[in-house]
């Protein structure tokens, strides 16, 4: 009797609040990971920072491939800022306490930065497209206004997609453990804790995957493949040169983001005995691409760095001219 009552109360209770253990293994010295972290955070802040000024104030940069590389630097620091702040403070002030609200707040905007930065992918990969295999159309079909929609369209699709995996993970029951072995509020980490069945969950995390991913990137491959046949067709070594070297930068990207995603979704269902692989994964997959996007582009695009010189010698002008002492 008293053992069906416990079991009964148990079932009803609630917890009110999520415990973020950080990385699993290594407690006991996971601050020192602080310090690189915080680095990268900063680096990925500051360098897209650079170049969404850069695209602005440089007359030679306002075209459809620079205007999406700037969508992409808002979207990488709003992915960069949804988990760094939370993490260095586990890690530096043993914050390790957040609310069901905050955490289902952030499992929704990871899914939906994510979503939207493989969509920004997508409209590059157009946008390269049609400036190899189409270049007559190029400026009667990439427009400011086609521009507009695309972003307005990866918004709203990966807002409303995202919002059933926090919802869902809301409607679990979560009445006994709250401890999550995660520095991050993860859909599959925190409905683990569930007294429920999950299976709701896990599905709709890999139909949305497969839907909005699965498709960006088979379209991105499929872009890539049409461009690769029209550059192969060309009689100049130099024109093939210079269109290979136009998409080469964005191709790194692409490798890097899907191959991590792919790796840690591998890690995932393989059950690894060793937690520590998919949660680290999971964490430098969301602050590597955004440290990682403005460096590539910067050492491979020479009109950004062209832009970048100009925004510099433009600042030291200034800077100069304020310290000029006045006649």
């Amino acid at each position: 009797m008293s053992a069906s009552l416990k079991g009964s109360n148990s079932s009803k209770f609630q917890v009110s609040e999520f415990i973020l253990m950080g990385l699993p293994g290594i407690h006991s010295w996971q601050h020192w990971l602080s310090l690189p972290l915080a680095l990268l955070y900063l680096s990925a802040i500051g360098a897209n920072i650079l170049i969404l000024v850069t695209i602005c104030q440089d007359p030679a940069l306002q075209q459809p491939m620079y205007s999406f590389l700037g969508i992409l630097s808002v979207v990488d620091m709003g992915l960069a800022t949804t988990i760094m702040p939370k993490i260095l403070a586990i890690f530096w002030f043993d914050a390790k306490v957040i609310s069901l609200p905050e955490c289902f707040a952030q499992i929704y905007a990871i899914h939906c930065f994510v979503g939207m930065e493989s969509g920004i992918f997508l409209c590059m990969a157009f946008d390269r497209y049609i400036a190899i295999c189409r270049p007559l159309h190029y400026p009667s079909i990439v427009t400011k206004a086609l521009i507009l929609r695309a972003t307005v369209f990866m918004v709203l699709r990966n807002g409303f997609l995202s919002l059933t995996v926090p919802v869902l993970a809301a409607q679990r029951n979560y009445c006994s453990r709250n401890e999550i072995e995660h520095c991050l509020c993860s859909n599959l980490g925190v409905t683990s804790l569930a007294c429920d069945d999950r299976r709701p969950n896990s599905i709709c995390q890999l139909v949305l995957a497969w839907l909005v991913m699965g498709s960006d990137l088979g379209l991105i491959i499929l872009s890539y493949i049409l461009i690769l046949r029209s550059v192969l067709k060309l009689n100049s070594a130099e024109a093939v040169s210079k269109a290979l070297s136009t998409c080469s930068s964005h191709l790194i990207l692409i490798l890097f983001f899907y191959t991590v995603v792919v790796v840690i979704s591998a890690t995932h269902l393989a059950e690894t005995k060793v937690p520590l692989v998919p949660v680290l994964l999971n964490v430098l997959h969301n602050i590597i691409p955004p440290s990682l996007n403005p460096m590539v582009y910067a050492l491979r695009t020479k009109e950004l760095r062209a832009g970048f010189q100009k925004v510099f010698c433009l600042s030291l002008e200034k800077k100069t001219r304020h310290q000029r002492p006045s006649p």
